[in-house]
C-alpha cells in the first residue's frame, strides 16, 4: 500500500481527535479545561488498539490504551453507551482525570471504532478542595469510579450521576464538564461514521492495519539507530513529604537490534503519600521518551508500542497498587521517569538528548474554607526546559508529560477571589552551559478571602541535571507571606489554611544546561 496514503489517513484520524478536543474545550465549564486545556482525545480500533491521538497531554495519551483494555475486559459497550472511569489501577492516572469512552457502531450495531477523551476535573471529592491534596489513602483523594455506564443505549444512568455529584464539590460544574466530554465523543463518532461512508469499511480497515504496521516499522528503525547496549540511570524524588529521605528511581534500558527493554524494577517501594505512580503512568512516560526520538508528524498508534517491552515491579513507586494514594504520581513522578530515561538515553545518544527540564508540574489547588463548596481551582505552573544540543532551553513553559497552559490572569481573577501580584520569568534559574537551561516562573497569589491551599511540587531539593558538562538548574522555592508580615518557606508538599491578605509565591525550577561553557 502507498505510504503516502497511509500518512494521509493518519493525519485524518489525528485531525478528528483534534476536533474532538476543540468541542470539549469550547463546551467545558471549568477553567481547568476551557482555559488550561487539561484534556486529551484519542481514537481506538474495535479491538481496543490505539489508532490515533491528538497532540494533547502525553501523560493522558500514553495511559489511555491501558484504560481501554481494562474497560473492554469488564464491559461490552454497545450502541448508545458511554463508559466512565477514573480508576488509576485500571489504566487511569489519578482520580481527577475522568475518562469517557464510547463505541462507534454501524447501523447493525457492530462496533467499528471507540472514541475516548480524558479531562482533569477541578474536583472529584475527597478530603481537600481540588482533590490534589497531601493524602495517605486513595479514598481520601476523591471518588474512584470503576468502569461504569454513564449512558446506556443513549439514556443517562441517573442513579450513578446523582450519587457521583453528591460526593464532589461544585456539582454543576462537574455535570457541565461531563456533558462537554459527551459532546466531544459525539463529534468523534459523527466524523468517523462519515469517514467510513466516504471510503468504505473494507478499504478503511485495510489502511488501519497498514497504519499500525507503519508505526511499528518507524519505531523499530528508530530503536535500531540507537547503539546496542545496556544503559543505566538513577534519579530521585525529593522526599515523600513526611521526612527528608529522597526516593530512589532507577532504570535499565537495554537496546538490542530493533527492540528496547525498559526495566524499572530497581526503583523504591511505593510510599504512603501521593508520590506513587501507577504502571499506566510509567508506561506513558516511557513511550513519550522514545516517541520523542521519532520526531514530529509520524504516527503514534498501537504499532508504535510493539518494539518496546516495559517491566515494572508491582508494589513499587512506579507500579503502585490499591489503595495507595496517587495524586502526584501522574504529575510529579511521571516527570522524573522522563528525566530518568533521558539520562539513560544520553549515554547512547549524547548529541541528541537535552538536559533535564523543570521536572515538576508545580501543582496548586485552592478552595474556600467551607470545604470548597463555593469554589475550587487547580492549575499547574510551567518552568524551564533543559538546554539541548541544538539550542538553549525555552523559558516559562510546560514541558514533557504536561502540555497545558497557565490560566490567564484575567480569567483567574474574574472567576475566583484571587489576585495575581507577580507573574514573571525567574531570571538566572536556568543552568549555564554552551546551551543554557530555560528560566522558571514566579507566580504570586494574593488571597481575597480565607482559603485552603494544597501544593504538590518537586525539584525543591534536588536540581534538574545538566548534561555534557552543563550546570544543573536552580531548584524551586515556595514562600508564604502572611498578612502580618511573617514569611514561611513552604515544603514542596503541603496543605495549608491561608487568610485573607496572605500571599503565596511559587518559584519554579529552571532547566539544566547542556555542554561546557556559558551561552
Amino acid at each position: 500500500m502507498d505510504i503516502i496514503e497511509v500518512e494521509i489517513f493518519n493525519k485524518l484520524f489525528s485531525a478528528i481527535a483534534e476536533e474532538m478536543g476543540i468541542v470539549l474545550q469550547r463546551s467545558a465549564f471549568s477553567s481547568n479545561i476551557k482555559e488550561r486545556r487539561d484534556f486529551s482525545c484519542a481514537i481506538f480500533a474495535a479491538n481496543g488498539e490505539l489508532v490515533a491521538q491528538a497532540a494533547h497531554i502525553p501523560v493522558h495519551l500514553g495511559a489511555m490504551p491501558a484504560t481501554m483494555n481494562h474497560v473492554l475486559a469488564q464491559l461490552n459497550p454497545a450502541a448508545g453507551d458511554v463508559i466512565i472511569t477514573n480508576d488509576p489501577f485500571g489504566g487511569g492516572s489519578h482520580l481527577p482525570d475522568i475518562t469517557l469512552l464510547a463505541p462507534v457502531t454501524d447501523a447493525a450495531g457492530a462496533t467499528l471504532f471507540h472514541v475516548a477523551c480524558r479531562a482533569h476535573h477541578a474536583d472529584v471529592g475527597g478530603k481537600t478542595p481540588g482533590s490534589m491534596g497531601f493524602c495517605h489513602h486513595i479514598d481520601d483523594e476523591g471518588v474512584l469510579i470503576p468502569p461504569t455506564r454513564l449512558l446506556q443505549g443513549g439514556k443517562t444512568n441517573k442513579q450513578f450521576l446523582r450519587e457521583f455529584l453528591a460526593q464532589v464539590r461544585n456539582p454543576e460544574e462537574r455535570r457541565g464538564d461531563l456533558r462537554a466530554q459527551e459532546a466531544a465523543l459525539s463529534r468523534g463518532r459523527d466524523r468517523l461514521l462519515a469517514t467510513v461512508t466516504k471510503y468504505g469499511s473494507g478499504h478503511l480497515f485495510t489502511v488501519l492495519e497498514e497504519l499500525k504496521d507503519y508505526g511499528e516499522r518507524l519505531m523499530a528503525a528508530t530503536i535500531e539507530a540507537i547503539p546496542d547496549g545496556c544503559y543505566r540511570a538513577n534519579d530521585i524524588l525529593d522526599d515523600d513529604g513526611l521526612d527528608s529521605a529522597p526516593l530512589d528511581l532507577a532504570v535499565e534500558l537495554t537496546i538490542k537490534g530493533e527492540g528496547a527493554l525498559v526495566d524499572f524494577c530497581a526503583s523504591c517501594d511505593q510510599v504512603t503519600t501521593p508520590l506513587n505512580g501507577v504502571r499506566a503512568v510509567t508506561v506513558s512516560a516511557t513511550m513519550y521518551c522514545l516517541q520523542c526520538l521519532l520526531g514530529e508528524g509520524y504516527p503514534i498508534n498501537h504499532g508504535t508500542q510493539r518494539p518496546i517491552t516495559i517491566i515494572t515491579r508491582p508494589g513499587s513507586i512506579l507500579d503502585a497498587t490499591h489503595p495507595s494514594p496517587v495524586a502526584a504520581g501522574n504529575v510529579e513522578t511521571s516527570q522524573r521517569v522522563v528525566d530518568l530515561l533521558f539520562k539513560a538515553l544520553a549515554q547512547a545518544l549524547p548529541q541528541r538528548v537535552p538536559a533535564a527540564s523543570c521536572g515538576s508540574m508545580n501543582n496548586i489547588a485552592i478552595g474556600d474554607v467551607g470545604c470548597g463548596e463555593r469554589f475550587t481551582y487547580y492549575e499547574t505552573i510551567g518552568g524551564g526546559m533543559g538546554g539541548a544540543p541544538k539550542g538553549p532551553g525555552a523559558s516559562g513553559i510546560h514541558s514533557h508529560m504536561t502540555n497545558t497552559l497557565n490560566t490567564p490572569v484575567e480569567a483567574l481573577e474574574h472567576s475566583f477571589p484571587l489576585q495575581i501580584k507577580r507573574y514573571e520569568l525567574r531570571h538566572g534559574s536556568g543552568g549555564k552551559g554552551a546551551q543554557g537551561g530555560g528560566c522558571g516562573l514566579i507566580r504570586s497569589y494574593e488571597f481575597l478571602e480565607d482559603a485552603h491551599l494544597s501544593l504538590l511540587a518537586e525539584r525543591r531539593r534536588s536540581r534538574p541535571y545538566g548534561l555534557q558538562g552543563g550546570n544543573a538548574g536552580r531548584p524551586g522555592c515556595d514562600m508564604w507571606q502572611k498578612k502580618g508580615g511573617e514569611r514561611v518557606r513552604l515544603a514542596g508538599k503541603a496543605n495549608i489554611e491561608v487568610a485573607e491578605g496572605d500571599v503565596v509565591t511559587i518559584m519554579t525550577p529552571g532547566g539544566g544546561g547542556w555542554g561546557e561553557g556559558e551561552e
